[in-house]
């Protein structure tokens, strides 16, 4: 701990359930179970009064949460692998500090609230983290969500109010950082035996992430996230957060003596134990390419636009025909109600991403595609030839709600004022659980209408595609 940090240790582990469910069913969920014991050790050892985790498997869509109820308990079951049983807690958390992290993130123009009720889900991620890093309850605990929206720039301010909420209280913190590497589970059920990283090019990144992490070197696996995601082809910006979480948070430098615990393929992705331990010493720091932000002003999009995601090597991206309005960077709809914003994909033929009609706003359909790259996060569900390939339905999903945000923003209105939803799928037997359930984590609390369709083909080589109808930002919500 430094006078200006009082992170004394740093952690990276992943949350899938299977080292603490089933370890003996697979020879490295075993040894990840192994690792992680031997970093409890570590843990109990250090001096820390608290752990901090930042849950990648726990997101927030309005704004930041921080769990502050002093004593949860409850029994958790995975919603993807329910079958490997149930996992009762009872944790005990900082609320002293949660509450101070709330008021910290808010000072530094941030929405933040705590999460102090009875029976409120924690996510699968800390549950583990918690179960195997902190059994006894030896330490207290603090969780923050991970924000689905938030860019670099939020993500950096959300961990510099924690580490403003530390020194405030005088205490020394361990960063648990709830994250796999690689980030593409397999979307069928696999036999234990048989589990593997999901890509050789996958793994390949993996590998050179843990020689950078052995070293110390954790401000240049932050600043070279973007480039290492676009390499491997995930359009998950939930991998880029931990990173840029745990670095603003530890101290954006590489001197720290790094330990890698084991990595082993874990349902397809790619899984590390590994700690940092600040140190007097390391490796030349990497010149930055992005601010070091120290107050959040707002905007999601203040350093960068849309993450450039390649869709696959051999595809190029799909040809789309110039919009009959000319995009522009984000403006109000126009005397005629239509709204262009080059922060969305560009149509794919002549019409606007929205107009509207009255008290209504209608937007076009949209889909997943990147903006600038027309990339598909996620991949494709077809290549060049009209194969069929594997593709991710959620990130899909994720992308689509992505760009309505986008153009309803641009519309001068928001995701809680949508009203209709009519949903498109190419593979409804596939595909409907996973979208339903990215669906839900955002709609949920806004109550739109519904309706699912199974079509046979998009225009683009596309799982999905979204029909909205919202209210405008002047209209008020109790009006239909």
């Amino acid at each position: 701990m430094s006078a200006s940090n009082p992170f004394v240790k740093g952690l990276v582990v992943p949350g899938i359930p299977h080292p603490l469910l089933a370890p003996e069913q697979n020879e490295g969920w075993q040894r990840l179970r192994n690792a992680f014991e031997a970093a409890r050790e570590e843990v109990h050892s250090c001096g820390a009064d608290v752990m901090v985790i930042y849950s990648t498997m726990w997101p927030s869509v309005v704004g930041h949460q921080v769990q502050a109820h002093p004593e949860p308990e409850w029994v958790h079951v995975d919603e993807l692998f329910h079958e490997l049983g149930s996992i009762p807690y009872r944790f005990r958390v900082d609320a002293e500090l949660a509450h101070g992290w709330v008021r910290a993130a808010k000072g530094r123009g941030l929405h933040a609230r705590p999460v102090a009720y009875h029976g409120f889900p924690i996510d699968t991620g800390s549950v583990v983290a918690t179960k195997l890093l902190n059994p006894d309850n030896a330490l207290p605990i603090t969780i923050g969500s991970s924000n689905v929206y938030a860019d670099r720039a939020e993500t950096v301010v959300f961990a510099k109010s924690v580490t403003d909420a530390l020194i405030a209280q005088g205490k020394k913190a361990v960063a648990v950082v709830v994250s796999t590497l690689s980030n593409r589970l397999f979307t069928d059920w696999i036999d234990p035996a048989t589990d593997h990283v999901h890509s050789p090019k996958d793994d390949e990144w993996n590998r050179k992430l843990l020689e950078f992490f052995a070293a110390g070197r954790l401000e240049d696996v932050a600043q070279l996230s973007r480039q290492i995601h676009r390499q491997i082809r995930i359009g998950k910006v939930v991998n880029f957060k931990p990173m840029w979480w745990m670095s603003a948070a530890m101290g954006q430098h590489n001197r720290y003596d790094g330990k890698v615990y084991d990595y082993a393929p874990l349902y397809g992705t790619g899984a590390a134990v590994l700690s940092l331990t600040p140190s007097g010493e390391g490796v030349g720091d990497k010149e930055f390419d992005e601010d070091d932000v120290e107050f959040f002003t707002g905007d999601r999009n203040v350093l960068d636009g849309p993450v450039a995601q390649e869709s696959s090597s051999a595809l190029p991206a799909p040809k789309v025909a110039t919009p009959s309005v000319a995009p522009s960077e984000q403006s109000p709809a126009s005397s005629s109600g239509v709204t262009n914003t080059a922060k969305a994909p560009a149509p794919v033929g002549a019409y606007p991403h929205a107009r509207r009609v009255g008290d209504l706003l209608y937007l076009s359909g949209v889909g997943p595609r990147q903006p600038g790259t027309n990339a598909i996060p996620g991949g494709p569900v077809r290549d060049a030839d009209g194969n069929p390939r594997d593709y991710d339905i959620e990130a899909q999903t994720r992308a689509v709600i992505e760009n309505v945000r986008l153009i309803l923003e641009a519309a001068g209105s928001s995701l809680d004022r949508v009203i209709d939803i009519t949903s498109f799928l190419v593979d409804m037997d596939r595909d409907f659980a996973g979208y339903n359930a990215v669906y839900k984590e955002v709609f949920e609390p806004i109550q739109a209408t519904r309706t699912t369709l199974a079509i046979t083909a998009l225009p683009t080589p596309i799982a999905v595609e979204f029909k909205v109808l919202a209210l405008p930002g002047d209209v008020p919500l109790t009006k239909a």
